[in-house]
């Protein structure tokens, strides 16, 4: 057996204890948003932030500037507050999925009517929240930039909208997507050969 059901049950604790622990942090740092101060990582979307002194006779400019804000403005706090929540629903959704796939080993029946849906609509959440989290991340770090004079354009020089995409979430919620279809097409064998044995 690879998964003994103490094992699951470890599984179950551990799943339960991170989403209590995830929720716990994720709210701490929204709430950090619009209390202050906030040190945040913003995207320089320009090529005049020119970097010197490097040796070679390399060039370079800079890509990234770590700024500490006493208070956010409201407009960028707001967004990176809904960016941070829909990463958490993220993660509460890949910790549910992992619970009740723990609870379904520790059970031992794997493939039940709701066990598919359950597992596909993680993956939607998943793929859905995480994608929208990270443009509104991205969105409101660019409007920082722009605010603390980071991305300040000059004549002739076209503007980008910077943000970085992780496709993880997106390609783990369409795994998942597919397991629930695996975990339907499963159930309907488990029934099929029921009434065999």
């Amino acid at each position: 057996m690879i998964v003994s059901r103490a094992d699951a049950l470890f599984v179950m604790i551990a799943a339960a204890l991170a989403a209590g622990l995830t929720t716990v942090v994720t709210g701490s740092g929204i709430l950090g948003y619009f209390t202050g101060p906030v040190t945040l990582t913003l995207p320089v979307a320009t090529d005049h932030q020119k970097a010197s002194g490097l040796a070679f006779g390399a060039t370079g400019h800079y890509t990234s500037l770590e700024a500490t804000f006493p208070v956010l403005p409201s407009g960028p706090a707001v967004a990176l507050a809904w960016s941070a929540g829909l990463n958490q629903v993220g993660v509460l959704a890949i910790l549910a999925v992992l619970f009740l796939l723990a609870y379904r080993l520790r059970s031992e029946v794997l493939f039940t009517p709701r066990s598919g849906w359950i597992v596909a609509a993680g993956g939607a959440v998943l793929a859905l929240a995480g994608t929208i989290g990270q443009f509104l991340d991205g969105v409101g770090r660019s409007r920082l930039a722009e605010l603390a004079g980071a991305n300040d354009r000059v004549p002739g020089e076209s503007y980008l909208f910077s943000v970085e995409f992780n496709a993880a979430p997106l390609m783990v919620g369409i795994v998942l997507l597919l397991v629930g279809g695996v975990f339907q097409f499963g159930g309907r064998l488990q029934k099929d050969t029921e009434g065999l044995v």
